[in-house]
């Protein structure tokens, strides 16, 4: 299994996401556009990655790759590949299937309870998880759900959590590759943005000793991420 992994800023923690891969042996090709603005070949890879990052998926003039990757993610999509968006991934997704995008509409940051609908209860990735669950969340962004798609989950800030296109396409606004070990770094590195979004949170959340919604998280993430993998696997 061949995947392209495309990273939108300097410092991107693969977390879950990259264990339940590496776990199956995915040979991983990485781009970094925010860089150099290379996108991957749509026909070099079985799955697509695109993870998060602090522009919002319209900021076309910052990172002027940002259309081409939404049209990127919608044509694998469309055409039946495995596609993972999470959080910005999620944005740029909806983008390229047509939906708007909402910008500083919905924050949420921290541990938040996300509930499953109908739909996701039943569907491959997400059944085994509870009706609500804890994930970690970082957005500010949100965006209306596009024509087409199944919607799987959502919170009480921001109504479309989840939503998937065909088989095994997949937008996730909340991080459930966000392990504690990955909340740990993202408090070290940046702090300042921590006390912003939750003014308090570095004096009380310790990721190391986290509380028990953060060790369930954990937990929920690796499933999400190995479920997904397993959807990859079971149509190639």
């Amino acid at each position: 299994m061949r995947v392209a992994i495309v990273e939108n800023t300097r410092i991107t923690h693969h977390g879950q996401v990259g264990i339940a891969l590496h776990e199956q042996a995915a040979k991983i090709d990485l781009f970094k556009p925010w860089s150099d603005n290379r996108l991957p070949d749509p026909d070099a890879f079985d799955a697509l990655v695109v993870f998060g990052g602090e522009q919002s998926a319209r900021d076309d003039h910052s990172h002027p790759y940002l259309p081409a990757l939404a049209d990127l993610m919608r044509g694998a999509g469309t055409a039946g590949k495995a596609v993972l968006g999470i959080c910005l991934g999620s944005q740029l997704l909806a983008r390229g299937l047509g939906a708007e995008n909402h910008l500083g509409t919905a924050p949420e940051f921290g541990w938040c309870d996300v509930t499953l609908t109908e739909a996701g209860r039943a569907d491959p990735v997400l059944s085994h998880l509870p009706a609500t669950f804890p994930i970690f969340q970082w957005h500010s962004d949100t965006f209306t759900l596009p024509e087409g798609v199944t919607r799987l989950a959502g919170s009480s800030v921001a109504q479309n959590q989840c939503f998937r296109l065909n088989r095994a396409t997949y937008a996730m606004q909340f991080h459930f590759e966000a392990s504690r070990a990955v909340v740990a770094d993202w408090n070290r590195t940046f702090p300042e943005a921590v006390e912003r979004n939750a003014p308090g949170w570095l004096s009380t959340h310790h990721p190391e000793q986290a509380p028990q919604r953060g060790t369930a998280a954990d937990a929920h993430g690796l499933a999400i991420a190995r479920a997904w993998v397993k959807l990859i696997e079971s149509g190639n």
